[in-house]
């Protein structure tokens, strides 16, 4: 154990008040905030200023070397599946399928499936009409639709990659992508429950919220062209989840196509199929030219140049831990603490999403963190700590968060509404989720 540990880890706290007072005091951008406290973390260890510059170097490029195919790619399936007005067609087929006696188990049935490849803010804006419609036409409380549909929507924004933040977590803490798109399912879905439905359908007994006068035009379909059939919707929703589930199961019974299986299961290979098929059924069949699809893909990229700058600038800062030596030192005192490093990840990455409001940023900067501490410790699978972590950083949204204005404004709810409704679903459901990652811990050891 060095000699410098403790001062190595009082550095690394300084190094992180650094960059919340940079990203909420100055103003500055997340990713350049990152940089600098890396910078600072660094010089204030003793390491050499090449030193400092080469790890920066090296911890972006390895962040971004596989995530970046994997957001890029889920980027291009949402949007080609905004484009074509399938996802409302999804909720509108499942709301008919359940009927209105049970439209909050078919809101939150859709949200969860338009989730697994659309941002938050995006489903979010597509399926919000569903739900003043039904809120209006039922006299319930907008709450009882509601927060089935959005607590689907931004817990498989936080755990389920191609998300951003879970794939980048993911790649740097050292777990498998494939096995934390099926483990976040999973875990998602009880969370959803949880969070949603049991809270949401309680509250919504109790506080009613009317329809609001609001009116936000979603995306409409820019064709004209009938959406898709909602069979072909479903399937190119879970087709890279049935292709990686297909590669796991060919890898470990040695089934006869077990070399195909397994390529077409990797993560690039099963994105790549869906974002082609996406092209093609929700773009060229609709009546898109190759020209305007290629337009509408790259369009699609766009907006990832922020969070892969962020991506790797939570990188970067794992990397000057880790070449710094605190990684190592903290490590150790983890393993001597009585405390599980499930929950360890789980506070950092809470406390990180309470001080700056973002998820993402705050589930990947606490990646980056915590990545050189609990990487290898006997009994914890990366993929547990994932998990644990995303967990952590998908809770306790609240006036620091943009998501917050957008569930409140669209709702209709005060502030203090938007905390007991909104804030305390997140929280429900992040401890429920922690709750749930130490038990499968529990049964896996």
């Amino acid at each position: 154990m060095p000699a410098n540990g403790g001062t190595l880890i009082l550095l690394t706290v300084a190094a992180l008040a650094l960059l919340l007072v940079l990203i909420l005091v100055v103003k500055l951008h997340a990713f350049l905030a990152l940089v600098i406290a890396s910078m600072a973390l660094g010089v204030a260890a003793g390491m050499p200023a090449e030193k400092v510059l080469k790890s920066i170097q090296t911890g972006f490029g390895d962040a971004l070397g596989f995530i970046a195919v994997v957001v890029g790619m889920g980027a291009m399936i949402g949007r080609f599946l905004e484009h074509s007005g399938g996802a409302r067609a999804l909720a509108a087929w499942l709301l008919a399928k359940f009927g209105k006696e049970y439209a909050a188990w078919a809101m939150l049935t859709a949200a969860f499936l338009v989730g697994l490849p659309i941002f938050f803010e995006v489903g979010f804006i597509i399926l919000v009409p569903l739900v003043w419609n039904l809120a209006r036409e039922t006299r319930r409380s907008l709450l009882f639709y509601g927060l089935p549909m959005a607590a689907a929507l931004t817990m498989t924004h936080s755990l389920v990659p191609p998300h951003p933040a879970p794939a980048a977590a993911a790649q740097l803490l050292g777990g498998d992508l494939g096995r934390t798109i099926l483990y976040g399912i999973a875990l998602s879905i009880p969370m959803a429950l949880v969070g949603g439905m049991l809270y949401g359908t309680w509250l919504a007994k109790r506080m009613y919220i009317p329809v609001p006068e609001i009116a936000l035009a979603a995306r409409q379909d820019e064709s004209g062209v009938p959406p898709p059939p909602v069979p072909m919707v479903i399937l190119l929703l879970l087709l890279p989840v049935l292709l990686i589930f297909g590669a796991t199961i060919a890898g470990r019974w040695n089934l006869p196509f077990r070399g195909a299986a397994v390529f077409l299961g990797h993560p690039f290979a099963a994105l790549a199929v869906t974002a082609l098929a996406a092209i093609y059924c929700f773009g060229l069949r609709r009546g898109l030219t190759r020209a305007q699809a290629a337009q509408m893909a790259a369009e699609s990229l766009a907006p990832m140049g922020a969070l892969l700058c962020i991506m790797g600038g939570g990188g970067a800062f794992k990397q000057i831990i880790v070449d710094s030596g605190v990684g190592q030192y903290a490590a150790k005192l983890l393993l001597t603490s009585a405390i599980s490093p499930l929950v360890v990840v789980w506070v950092v990455a809470a406390l990180l999403r309470v001080a700056q409001g973002s998820a993402t940023v705050a589930i990947i900067t606490a990646a980056g963190i915590v990545a050189p501490m609990v990487q290898g410790i006997p009994g914890y699978s990366p993929d547990m700590i994932v998990l644990a972590l995303c967990c952590g950083g998908s809770g306790f949204s609240h006036v620091t968060d943009s998501g917050f204005w957008l569930v409140t404004q669209c709702f209709g709810l005060t502030v203090p509404q938007g905390l007991k409704s909104w804030t305390a679903m997140k929280a429900l459901a992040s401890v429920a989720g922690l709750a749930l990652v130490l038990a499968m811990q529990a049964l896996l050891r």
